[in-house]
Parts: C-alpha cells; structure tokens; sequence
C-alpha cells in the first residue's frame, strides 16, 4: 500500500511545479511540449492536473486583486509588483495542493466526492453508501471491505450481510443497520443510527455499538459511548439541523462544505443558534446568518470569507 501512496504524492508535487511554472510567465514552447506529453503518460498525471487547474481557477481572484494596488504606481515599479504578485498566484495553489495531500490519495480511490459534493452509491449486494463532502472509499466487494481513505461515509447494511469498514485506526463491522463513519487526524468517530457496529482498534478490545450511539475509534482504544448527535447526521439529507448551539459548532461543519477559507472572530462562538441549514447553497447560510445574528460578512472573495461581530452604529 505504501508504494502507491509514495508514487500519487510525486505525481501531485509534479502537478504543482508545473503550476507554479505556467503561472510564472516563464514557461518555453519545449515546457509546454514536455508538460503535455507528462499528461498523455498516464491517467493519474491528466487526473492530478485536471484537479490543479481547478485549484487555479478557484483562487483565480487573487492576483487581479494584488495586481489592483500597482495600476497607480510608475510602469517600472508596476511591472516588478505584478510579477511578483503572479508569483503568488503561482503559489497559493501549489501550496494547496501540496499541503492538502490526502487528496492525492483520495482522487486514486473507487469513489471519491470534492468540497461540498455529496454522493450516493448502490453496491450489487445491496448496501448502499454515501459519501459526504471532500470523502474518498475503495471498494472491495469481494472481501466485504471497504477502505474509508478520507471523509466520512454512511453505509447502511441490508439484513443478512456485514461490511467490513477498514480505517488507519482499525475497522468497523456493520450488521444490518446503518452507520456514519467519519475520519479525523487521530480518530475515526462512529455513529449508529440502525443495527449493530462492532469496533476494534489495532491495540485493545473490541467493543460493540448499538443504534443511537457513537463513540471514537482510537488506534489504542474506543472512547467513551455517548448519544447520537444529530447535527452530525443530517448532512445525508443534505442539511445541517442545530437546536440552540453554539455557532462555532455550525462554522466548523459549514467550512467542510466550502471550497477556500471560512474565519471567524473568537467572539462570535458562543451565540446561539437554532434552525435548519441547507449545505447546497453555503453562501445563503451565510446570508442568512448575518441577517439573524448581530454579525457581518466580509468577503474578499468567494473563497477567503471572513465573519466579523457587527459594529454598534449610532
């Protein structure tokens, strides 16, 4: 497993310089000959590439803006402040790319879903499988396994059949139910809306969830069982449902759903919020919030998105 990982994180790093190279101004007839014949080479190189462009085009605002602050400056010092303004450009998706490297395995999976994608997959056995935002699986039918390489996946069982879900931390078996199964950087959380799911970590006891309860997969042990928590589960109605809670709790699912930045002041995690919101359309959340709760939205662009506390005006 570890030799195509190594060789997808290579691919991803090509992509990227030869990003940054066409960004920089600089690249030679030969480059683009050369950058051309690395894309028709394989599938995984034309993939990574489709996949940066994209990135380009989503932080295709930034330079425009940069570029703005030099058009009233001498030509001589205009034109080295935008050059170095495409270098930037050049950058910021290179390093997205590159810092951001799970997705260089997660565009090699069976199925996999981009930011704010959501998507439904029925296997001939009859389970049914749905990925959530930014999520990537491989499918093993044969071994009744399936490998969860990024996200968060909600896989309901028929009854007479098991799947095995196998995660860096160890692996859940679901029976005849349903469950919600979502990675963090150190920890797998499991959540059982139907059935049974059995969860063994690579180091300790197994221990057997049952419908209405979650818990986290740690390599070393599962943590404590407590209540489902519906925020976490309504985003396979494609929604998100809170009921007096904090507003931190919903940024910090929102963001999952929205390509770029989403900040906010500290100030504004403690208000209450209550309501039902649609993940479809993130900038109307947004919208909607602002128009609720005494806070403005500060857009530099669509992607770089700033929640500020409103100001008190006489």
């Amino acid at each position: 497993m570890a030799a195509p990982c190594v060789e997808a994180r290579e691919v991803v790093r090509a992509a990227a310089r030869w990003l940054a190279l066409l960004e920089s101004g600089d690249a030679t007839e030969g480059d683009l000959q050369r950058l051309a014949q690395w894309r028709a080479s394989s599938s995984l190189n034309e993939s990574a590439w489709q996949k940066a462009q994209l990135l380009r085009q989503r932080f295709a605002q930034l330079p425009g803006e940069l570029a703005m602050a030099t058009l009233d400056r001498p030509d001589a010092g205009r034109r080295a402040l935008l050059k170095q303004a495409l270098g930037v450009a050049a950058v910021v998706p290179a390093a997205w790319l590159l810092g951001r490297q799970v997705p260089l395995e997660a565009w090699a999976a069976d199925v996999h879903t981009a930011v704010g994608e959501r998507r439904r997959l029925l296997l001939s056995d009859g389970t049914a499988l749905q990925l959530n935002t930014d999520s990537a699986v491989n499918i093993d039918l044969a071994a009744r396994r399936l490998t969860l390489v990024r996200g968060e996946v909600a896989i309901t069982v028929p009854t007479g059949v098991s799947m095995m879900v196998q995660v860096p931390f160890g692996r859940v078996a679901v029976s005849a139910g349903e469950a919600c199964i979502r990675l963090f950087d150190q920890a797998c959380q499991v959540a059982v809306i139907h059935g049974t799911a059995s969860l063994q970590p690579l180091r300790g006891a197994a221990l057997a969830l049952q419908a209405g309860q979650q818990a986290s997969l740690q390599a070393t042990g599962v943590g404590t069982v407590t209540v489902l928590d519906d925020l976490l589960l309504g985003w396979r109605d494609g929604v998100l449902r809170l009921d007096d809670r904090p507003l931190g709790d919903l940024l910090r699912e929102l963001r999952r759903y929205r390509a770029g930045v989403l900040r906010w002041q500290p100030a504004l995690e403690t208000l209450r919020v209550t309501g039902t919101f649609r993940l479809d359309d993130t900038d109307r959340v947004l919208a909607l919030l602002a128009a609720s709760l005494p806070l403005e939205v500060h857009a530099r662009t669509r992607y770089w998105v700033t929640l500020a506390a409103r100001e008190n005006r006489a």
